[in-house]
């Protein structure tokens, strides 16, 4: 991923070194485990922590590696060159590629859900605060784009904060999940090494034995793994979307901030874009990208191959690093909004009164008339309001079939806006419980 969309915690999960220091503590720790269970000499496993201070050598190790064509290959020649031969003489025993590569990628993985996670949180507390400080701030709701009943900023809000919040637990399953490792040996017999040296090597690095790994951890852990990523994403661009409408001139009920100094357009200087949003939008497709990959590579032939193996080297780092902006981002985003109350009313009222056509109609069944007959009634008058800018009550109050059931005072009471909002505390205790 490119540094314009990258932050440093999350890029560093990626990096060679990281990568290196990894396969390293895997081997390292393996060599405990075979030295006690006296399979190599307690002293070479001893001398391989030599290299736990080491800085290795990313240059070396791709040097070697355009030679051997096999890059754990060349990572075990240069651990070679820092501790010596002989000291290296049984780092790797018993042990195959895969052991390596799949154990580190899932650390790699858990590492990686551990910052999102963190991001999450501070997402969760963003929308929360803008939740409760909009608790009351009237709104229209649209369905299809267009005006239906009142709501709330804050019921937006904490509409919002339920998915993350689901989306949260979704992840800390995705977590769990692909937290194992798996250092069994060629197509995970265990024939040349115990299954002891699995068991201390996963809960060194903090995962899991997995149960049972052919020569690979199976792919369908990482499929739930970058699927998990993908809902995400799309939630991300679910809350972007909202706001990119809210910030349309024509509707401007909210709008990014805009900082001191900022410009909004090369050739128009009037302009304030939803760019934050829209920027969003596109890194919840590229997320997205990689849940048909990860999902394909469940397919291997027999107990592996490694056809799964060049696209998690892409869309490992590249995922988990947009993603770990995106929320940063939205976070931003969320903080920093600006909300325009008065243009929420404004823009519920533009339509005179229209809102409120399901209450006229429900109260006319209530007296008795039918509900097609009622709603027949109900949409005539709507119409005069949609084609002529007509006030919907005043036609409501002029229109004999209206009257003849209800009373002025009646067809004043259904403008009412608290009857849209009388719910909205016990909305928010389900969502935050007891804030």
């Amino acid at each position: 991923m490119i540094p314009r969309y990258s932050r440093p915690e999350m890029v560093a999960i990626w990096s060679p070194e990281t990568k290196f220091r990894i396969w390293f503590e895997i081997e390292a720790h393996a060599c405990d485990a075979q030295a006690e269970l006296g399979v190599i000499p307690k002293e070479n496993a001893q001398a391989v922590w030599q290299a736990q201070d080491a800085t290795f050598d990313v240059a070396r190790i791709d040097e070697i590696e355009a030679v051997t064509k096999h890059d754990v290959i060349a990572f075990l020649t240069h651990l070679a060159e820092i501790v010596g031969q002989d000291a290296a003489r049984f780092v790797h025993q018993g042990m195959t590629s895969s052991d390596v590569l799949d154990t580190t990628l899932n650390v790699q993985l858990v590492r990686a859900a551990d910052i999102l996670l963190t991001d999450m949180d501070a997402l969760l507390a963003a929308l929360k605060r803008r939740a409760l400080e909009h608790k009351d701030t009237v709104r229209i709701g649209r369905s299809h784009g267009i005006h239906a009943e009142p709501t709330t900023m804050g019921l937006t809000f904490a509409r919002f904060y339920a998915e993350m919040d689901r989306n949260r637990a979704r992840l800390v399953n995705a977590r769990s999940e692909i937290a194992t490792g798996a250092i069994s040996g060629a197509v995970g017999t265990f024939a040349n090494i115990d299954p002891g040296v699995e068991a201390h090597v996963c809960k060194k690095m903090g995962l899991r034995p997995e149960p049972i790994s052919t020569q690979v951890i199976p792919r369908d852990r990482h499929a739930m793994f970058f699927a998990t990523l993908g809902v995400i994403a799309s939630s991300i661009e679910n809350i972007a979307v909202e706001i990119r409408h809210m910030q349309r001139t024509e509707v401007l009920e909210a709008e990014e901030f805009f900082s001191k100094g900022q410009k909004g357009s090369s050739a128009m200087p009037h302009k304030r874009n939803p760019v934050l949003t829209e920027n969003l939008t596109g890194l919840a497709r590229l997320v997205r990208m990689a849940v048909i990959p990860a999902m394909e590579n469940v397919a291997l032939w027999h107990e592996r191959d490694i056809s799964h193996s060049s696209v998690e080297r892409m869309i490992a780092p590249d995922a988990t690093i947009t993603l770990d902006f995106a929320l940063a981002r939205l976070t931003g985003v969320i903080d920093k909004l600006v909300i325009y109350p008065d243009n929420m009313i404004a823009n519920m009222n533009k339509f005179r009164g229209l809102i409120h056509s399901q209450r006229v109609l429900l109260a006319l069944t209530q007296k008795g008339v039918s509900r097609e007959d009622a709603y027949a009634v109900v949409q005539r008058n709507a119409m005069k309001v949609w084609e002529h800018g007509a006030d919907f009550k005043s036609e409501l109050k002029s229109d004999p079939d209206v009257t003849v059931a209800l009373s002025d005072a009646e067809i004043e009471d259904k403008f009412d806006l608290g009857y849209h909002t009388k719910h909205v505390d016990t909305i928010f205790e389900r969502v935050f419980g007891g804030h």
